[in-house]
């Protein structure tokens, strides 16, 4: 019964994960000659997280690695934590500078502030430069998911993708990240413990594809896995 169960669950991933690897694919990246691309990554710091900070925060630090060597993306970490702690850094290229900051932070309890999120990409998006996509990654949500979706589609009419990252499958938060993502045409996609390699995977190729759509994807692509080969295949 066990086996079955686990089966289930890689399928229905695996399952996630080909979705998000089509949708990504889908999403037009048409930037002016020697305009960088804007990837805002955003991050639940709550303390539900804290078992797999660690883990989360070098899988991130290589995603931006990878960004800063293909050039031509710029990156902005923004996470919450704590009572009402929201902070977001300037927009950066340095890899180096963007690692120093990320493992700087460190979880707090308190509730989950992803409307302050979709309202800073927003605002973000409202000047001369918008937002090329934004990435979530999270595992819970204890807002009005009506006020979020409202603000996900004001995101979707700006063409700001939002590419979800649920860690853990909590039903509550499921549904409203799917909502989320589907509103601003972005994806969704699951992980665990188990599929870590898979989401170091994912948000790398999502970075290469936003620094150089599907040249730098291709070039990546040589070194990585099945599900990056799987993206470069339908991107056209």
């Amino acid at each position: 019964m066990g086996r079955d169960v686990d089966k289930v669950r890689k399928e229905k991933r695996d399952a996630d994960i080909d979705a998000f690897l089509m949708k990504v694919a889908a999403t037009p990246r048409v930037k002016a000659a020697g305009v960088k691309g804007r990837l805002m990554f955003a991050l639940d710091a709550t303390a539900s997280r804290e078992p797999t900070w660690d883990r989360a925060c070098h899988i991130q630090a290589e995603m931006f690695t990878e960004a800063a060597a293909l050039g031509g993306l710029e990156i902005q970490v923004v996470y919450f934590r704590g009572f009402g702690d929201f902070r977001a850094t300037p927009w950066l290229s340095s890899s180096d500078e963007l690692v120093r900051l990320m493992t700087r932070v460190r979880c707090l309890g308190g509730h989950t502030q992803i409307r302050k999120v979709l309202k800073h990409a927003l605002a973000e998006s409202s000047g001369g430069r918008k937002v090329d996509a934004l990435v979530y990654v999270g595992d819970c949500m204890e807002e009005d998911v009506d006020e979020l979706c409202h603000l996900a589609g004001e995101l979707g009419l700006l063409g700001v993708p939002a590419f979800v990252f649920q860690e853990g499958r909590e039903p509550i938060a499921m549904r409203a990240f799917r909502q989320i993502a589907r509103l601003t045409g972005g994806a969704y996609c699951s992980f665990d413990a188990a599929s870590a390699k898979t989401l170091r995977e994912l948000l790398r190729a999502v970075a290469a594809y936003a620094a150089g759509g599907r040249p730098a994807l291709e070039n990546f692509s040589r070194g990585a896995g099945s599900e990056v080969r799987l993206l470069v295949s339908q991107v056209k």
